[in-house]
């Protein structure tokens, strides 16, 4: 992984096995495990009045998406937005999004049955790029004429990063990308989309 490349504890060893052979570890965590044991850095305290039947665990989905929405991107109240990607890291990201007081959040995603679902998180308008007859930033900036405050791209892919970076404001507009693509990608686009004002930051684990 991108901060943890050997996939091994601080200490260079690893917590898991299984039939004898070592599991490395994503990010010094693997979270999702009955019992393990992790580096003091890598937990969070509960509440002693959470109540157990409501806690859950986070895993790395929920501190990405509130992180990047919270402390990458620092979202702003009444501001419009767009998340390309409708999984776990994208709902959370609506979520962050709807919390920080948006007030325009557009999802993008191919599969339909997902936006029933993100509605009640606080999606306000659904785009599905495989019915539209324009590119998704187009589309995107008809519907808000000037672009989005703040995208979030949360698939991986080089055509949705890019598209992201496009539907945001060409003055002031944040981009942020979380998806991770694909080994040996490159990211390619006219810096022209940049010069104006545009920004584009990355964001992981939150």
């Amino acid at each position: 992984s991108v901060l943890s490349p050997t996939g091994l504890m601080l200490d260079g060893t690893s917590r898991f096995t299984c039939r004898g052979r070592k599991i490395y570890h994503l990010y010094g965590t693997s979270t999702f495990t009955e019992y393990t044991m992790v580096h003091e850095i890598a937990v969070a305290k509960i509440d002693a009045g959470a109540p157990m039947d409501k806690v859950c665990v986070l895993s790395c989905e929920v501190p990405t998406g509130f992180g990047a929405v919270f402390n990458t991107a620092q979202v702003t109240p009444s501001s419009t937005c767009v998340v390309l990607g409708l999984g776990g890291i994208g709902s959370a990201i609506v979520m962050a999004c709807k919390a920080s007081g948006a007030s325009r959040i557009i999802g993008v995603d191919i599969n339909e049955e997902k936006f029933p679902r993100v509605r009640t998180l606080g999606v306000t308008d659904c785009l599905n790029p495989q019915k539209l007859t324009k590119p998704v930033h187009e589309v995107v900036m008809e519907m808000t004429e000037i672009g989005v405050d703040f995208s979030f791209e949360a698939i991986g892919l080089i055509e949705t990063m890019v598209t992201a970076l496009k539907s945001c404001h060409v003055s002031y507009g944040v981009c942020v990308i979380m998806g991770v693509a694909p080994t040996d990608a490159q990211l390619s686009f006219d810096p022209v989309v940049l010069l104006p004002g545009r920004t584009l930051k990355a964001s992981i684990m939150g």
